[in-house]
């Protein structure tokens, strides 16, 4: 690691002009999550020329890609937070130590996925909502998907590591290319070569793994701190700055996980079409997620490195700018996603109207809460990247866990199939309301400091 160079970088983080910071690290990782989110949806959609199983396949393999995922955010928020803050202060050897330890943990964490998946490969597809028709398709996609369980969880903390120590444009230029050769090479695989499912599969796996590379390499560069496996440390104390920085992640993504497996559980009773409905109305709605999120991984940064640096006024600057911005940027997509629900499901399964009729009603039903996701996301992320584990644990467990679960099982009962579709709305709402005074109590405090 060049320290020059990382001290001109954490004096421009500290010094900058917020907006313009935070709008020149957000608008590579808005990119970056756009384009994924774009490939995730590629699947379904290329899947979807298949059949009406296909589709519904890939919905219920999601659950497993998410806690994935979670692994890999898991470590790369815990060790890229705690990155942060050190750079911040000054440590940059720390820093340094941390880096490695978490790339290695998650590498290890993700072989260790593959291993026990592939082993439970039947049992674990039956668990995860298949029925009988849709458990060939599942079964499928999902051995080859865990191949690349290894490469997933680590590109994800390479990814959050370059972020976090302000190289967004790095951290893009790897997912970026990874997903447009998945959206390349989908249809080539699926149709071309006659893989059908297991093409998708293969192609999203490929180019996982050509992330991977491009993401270890810009780490090697711009004065970003470089992966040495000698800095591997097997002390407590870096798993625990991990663990209480990446667990509000791992409520979140990883309660994602079980909450789509509730969800086509759900689903389920009422035919693969609703699952398959559902599975769309889920990625679309990733999809729209993804700036939002993108957004608040550009505040991240700022937050870490200005909090470690003492310097709350631009904390809350940096924090009332992006709610405010992320806020009017849902409605706009709010009133036009709810416009155009139908046409926008029926890319994805035109000849099934069982299918559009399930996922339109969903759809414009989620919508309804998309705007409240600019304080929840916001809320989380501040908390998140200054240390708050317990807050920011609770406003991440919130929207998919302590709300949708419980409603998963009790609005069905109630509503059949409308309590399916409804239920995320809902979650949204109570999370939005936990997360108002969790939120106001820290952003408080920091005042009382400024003063």
């Amino acid at each position: 690691m060049n320290g020059k160079e990382q001290e001109e970088k954490v004096k421009y983080m500290t010094t900058a002009p917020v907006r313009r910071l935070v709008c020149s690290l957000a608008v590579p990782t808005i990119i970056s999550m756009l384009v994924t989110s774009f490939y995730n949806m590629a699947d379904t959609f290329f899947v979807g020329k298949i059949n009406t199983s296909a589709t519904a396949a890939v919905g219920v393999v999601f659950s497993v890609m998410a806690f994935i995922q979670a692994l890999g955010f898991f470590f790369g928020h815990g060790s890229g937070n705690y990155i942060s803050r050190k750079l911040g202060a000054g440590e940059y050897e720390v820093a340094s130590v941390m880096a490695s330890t978490g790339f290695a943990y998650a590498f290890a964490c993700g072989l260790l996925v593959t291993a026990l998946g592939l082993v439970f490969l039947e049992p674990l597809s039956c668990l995860l909502g298949s029925t009988p028709t849709i458990l060939p398709y599942t079964k499928s996609y999902l051995k080859i998907i865990l191949f690349g369980a290894p490469f997933m969880t680590s590109s994800l903390v390479l990814n959050n590591q370059l972020r976090f120590q302000g190289s967004a444009s790095y951290a893009m230029v790897g997912i970026v290319t990874g997903a447009v050769i998945n959206i390349i090479l989908d249809p080539l695989l699926i149709f071309s070569f006659h893989m059908g499912i297991a093409g998708a599969a293969a192609a999203t796996v490929s180019s996982q793994i050509i992330s991977f590379g491009l993401l270890w390499a810009g780490s090697r560069r711009g004065g970003n701190i470089v992966i040495h496996f000698r800095n591997f440390s097997r002390d407590l104390y870096y798993l625990k700055e991990i663990v209480r920085g990446g667990l509000p992640s791992l409520c979140r993504q990883g309660l994602a996980s079980i909450s789509v497996t509730c969800m086509n559980q759900a689903a389920g009773v009422y035919g693969d079409a609703a699952i398959a409905g559902m599975s769309i109305v889920g990625r679309i709605s990733m999809f729209a997620n993804s700036a939002l999120i993108g957004f608040g991984q550009g505040f991240q940064p700022v937050c870490g490195m200005n909090y470690g640096a003492g310097k709350m006024e631009r904390v809350r600057e940096a924090y009332f700018f992006c709610v405010k911005y992320a806020f009017v940027f849902l409605v706009v997509i709010s009133v036009l996603g709810y416009t155009g629900a139908e046409s926008i499901v029926s890319l994805f399964r035109k000849d099934d109207a069982q299918v559009i009729a399930v996922g339109t009603l969903a759809l414009r039903l989620q919508i309804l809460s998309f705007p409240l996701g600019a304080w929840i996301v916001m809320c989380n992320m501040m908390l998140q990247s200054i240390g708050r584990a317990v807050k920011a644990s609770v406003v991440a467990a919130g929207r998919q866990g302590l709300f949708f679960l419980p409603l998963i099982a009790v609005l069905p009962g109630m509503f059949g199939l409308l309590g399916v579709q409804m239920c995320q709305t809902v979650a949204d709402a109570c999370a939005f309301l936990l997360s108002i005074p969790l939120g106001v109590s820290v952003l408080n405090e920091m005042k009382r400091q400024e003063a």
